[in-house]
């Protein structure tokens, strides 16, 4: 078998290592991108030093680069060396509220550090995978705007047509995104253009709540594992606005890894694709209280602020149809109870008490 060769960006991250992981166990060589700026954006609560020691333990053919995608020399040198036969990019800055005190390094990361790992592949391994990971904050409030009810524990979309959620057809614009948001517009769009225009094989996987035992939650950034890590550990959980019935769908890493993989085995150009748990991996703040709570025998300790975050979700639930008519051996394999659990056990074997 060919040698394959694979770069991850932001390999530290929960998408990142789940990444290194899996492509290893497969017997690919992975080389990692990280510089940990997670815990300058986050303090030492989002450092994922631990993270990476646990990938070098598990997987000792792994070579981690302590490089920022930002240093666009530093990326021209390391795509040039290794030639990878597929790059996936997750490395980000994640943070709505942070990108508001800090827009030029929210948009240097996310948006100039994407078109640095771009420009790299297309000068160098053209015929190379690319997967991007976006966010389905590129619709910005948009969703909105479509008519909800109110039900006992959670919004719901009152149109029909929304029943299976938000598809890859919903604009983009004229909507408020949030600075985060804006400048994952951006590098949304460079990766859909080079694949279209220079013929690189791209993706763009809007993801929902990405979630799994290896996330560092924090308030800022990583909703169902920070709200698991509360419920450990006493600590108040703050709700901003929309009763608390605001909805979600989450999807395990392991579940993303496995359409990544798909990708790279059978590539397409400029493509997007709304990735998350779908309608049944839905949950609202109240449900997932109540979920958390029936596992670790804790109540939820909760504070409700009137003011919701700006360009957030009321509901947001990714309609599936588009990415698994592409490629219909993919599905969700990760349901919530597991998921929960499995958040549940990392927190615990990480020493949060």
């Amino acid at each position: 078998m060919k040698n394959r060769i694979l770069l991850v960006t932001g390999a530290g991250g929960l998408i990142g290592s789940e990444v290194v992981a899996a492509f290893s166990a497969d017997g690919w060589k992975v080389h990692g991108v990280d510089n940990n700026m997670r815990a300058d954006f986050f303090g030492s609560q989002g450092d994922t030093r631990w993270n990476l020691k646990r990938l070098h333990d598990l997987c000792p053919e792994f070579q981690h680069h302590e490089l920022d995608i930002r240093n666009r020399n530093a990326i021209q040198d390391i795509v040039k060396t290794i030639r990878p036969t597929a790059i996936i990019h997750t490395a980000a800055q994640p943070s709505h509220e942070l990108a508001a005190t800090r827009p030029f390094d929210d948009f240097d990361v996310n948006a100039s550090g994407t078109l640095n790992m771009l420009e790299a592949a297309h000068s160098y391994c053209l015929d190379s995978p690319f997967v991007h990971m976006s966010t389905n904050k590129v619709y910005g409030d948009a969703p909105n705007e479509i008519p909800l009810k109110e039900e006992p524990t959670r919004w719901e979309y009152a149109d029909p047509k929304y029943a299976d959620g938000i598809s890859e057809t919903f604009r983009i614009d004229q909507s408020k995104h949030s600075l985060f948001g804006a400048s994952k517009v951006a590098a949304d769009i460079m990766a859909q253009e080079y694949g279209r225009y220079f013929g690189l094989p791209t993706c763009c996987l809007r993801g929902g709540c990405l979630t799994g035992p290896n996330h560092c939650g924090v308030e800022l950034h990583g909703f169902l594992s920070y709200l698991i890590k509360c419920n450990l550990t006493g600590c108040t959980y703050n709700i901003y606005g929309y009763k608390g019935k605001q909805v979600r769908d989450n999807i395990h890493s392991y579940d993303v890894v496995q359409f990544m993989k798909l990708f790279i085995d059978n590539p397409r150009y400029g493509e997007v694709y709304n990735i998350g748990g779908g309608r049944e991996n839905s949950v609202s703040l109240m449900e997932a209280f109540s979920m958390i709570s029936a596992i670790s025998g804790k109540q939820m300790r909760s504070e409700y602020l009137q003011a919701n975050r700006q360009g957030d979700h009321i509901c947001y639930i990714s309609n599936l149809a588009k990415i698994k008519s592409h490629y219909p051996s993919w599905t969700i394999t990760k349901h919530l109870q597991q998921t929960f659990e499995e958040i549940y056990d990392s927190w615990n074997q990480r020493g949060v008490l």
